[in-house]
């Protein structure tokens, strides 16, 4: 069952929920595995792409029962003038979801990998199927991901997966906040909205991906780095809150360079508990690599 005291499941917590048989089964959440490697992106890209960048990982072992979603391909739109990981269609998200075998009652959690990129696969993962229309109760994200699962004891799979039944839930959209370039702005200018980058790509002093380096004018760094442990795990509520303590009270948004790991201080404002599941942080989905797209106003240096 959905575990009501926030969005996390401990791996341990997790093996016990999938004792007897796979995920997805039964009664048993859902499972999805979203291993993903960051990476720039390709210079042309189709709806599915043949080789996602985390499936090698996910056919070298996985949770049992586990249905692996690219987050390139499936859990954002295709890139352009909107940004390197813009929302996904309605349509084209509500096919995938039903493939995983999500359906309107239930519950799902997601997992992502250890290395590069940690956190920030299964937040986007998390906050897409907020946004698609999962109530606060069924989705959560395994701590730790899948080193975690593993560590606790959990068995790994390289069985192909797939689903038994196929889901039934319903994607309208809406489900989360969406920053567009002018309401980031204005958060900027009259709230608070969180950086999630590196601190040197914050201040200008390096770009490895965007044609512009730089930060939105009036915006504040919290690299998302900082929200884990060393082993990948979240750190506590405790320690969240007092990294988060700006968007206490106020209006509030977060991105990053493409919207993925902007979803972590999304994710993180709730685990805190310093945003309630009813009123989170907005998340700028286009985020730089949208804003320098419109060739709008660049900050460099410190802010905030």
């Amino acid at each position: 069952m959905p575990n009501p005291q926030g969005p996390l499941v401990s791996a341990a917590d997790l093996v016990a929920e999938l004792a007897g048989g796979p995920a997805g089964v039964d009664g048993r959440p859902v499972v999805l595995d979203v291993r993903w490697r960051l990476t720039p992106p390709p210079k042309k890209r189709t709806r599915r792409r043949p080789d996602p960048v985390g499936e090698p990982d996910f056919d070298a072992g996985h949770v049992p029962g586990a249905v692996f979603v690219d987050v390139d391909s499936e859990l954002a739109g295709p890139p352009g003038p909107a940004g390197r990981h813009p929302l996904p269609d309605p349509d084209d998200l509500q096919t995938t979801m039903r493939r995983a075998g999500i359906g309107r009652t239930g519950s799902v959690v997601v997992y992502d990998g250890v290395g590069a990129g940690d956190g920030m696969a299964a937040a986007r993962a998390w906050w897409v199927l907020r946004w698609a229309g999962l109530a606060p109760e069924q989705v959560r994200v395994l701590d730790g991901g899948y080193g975690a699962w593993t560590a606790a004891g959990g068995e790994s799979s390289t069985a192909s997966g797939g689903v038994r039944t196929q889901g039934d839930v319903d994607v309208a959209g809406g489900g989360m906040p969406v920053l567009t370039a002018d309401s980031a702005a204005s958060v900027a200018a009259r709230g608070t909205l969180l950086d999630a980058r590196a601190a040197e790509r914050f201040r200008g002093e390096t770009e490895p991906i965007d044609p512009v380096a730089g930060h939105i004018p009036g915006a504040a760094n919290v690299p998302v780095a900082g929200l884990l442990t060393d082993d990948g795990r979240w750190r506590s509520a405790t320690e969240l809150a007092g990294l988060l303590e700006p968007v206490v009270g106020t209006v509030a948004g977060a991105y990053c360079g493409s919207g993925v790991s902007a979803a972590m201080l999304v994710l993180a404002a709730e685990i805190a508990g310093v945003r309630p599941p009813e009123d989170p942080v907005g998340l700028y989905v286009g985020s730089w690599s949208n804003w320098v797209a419109g060739k709008r106003p660049v900050e460099t240096g410190t802010s905030r």
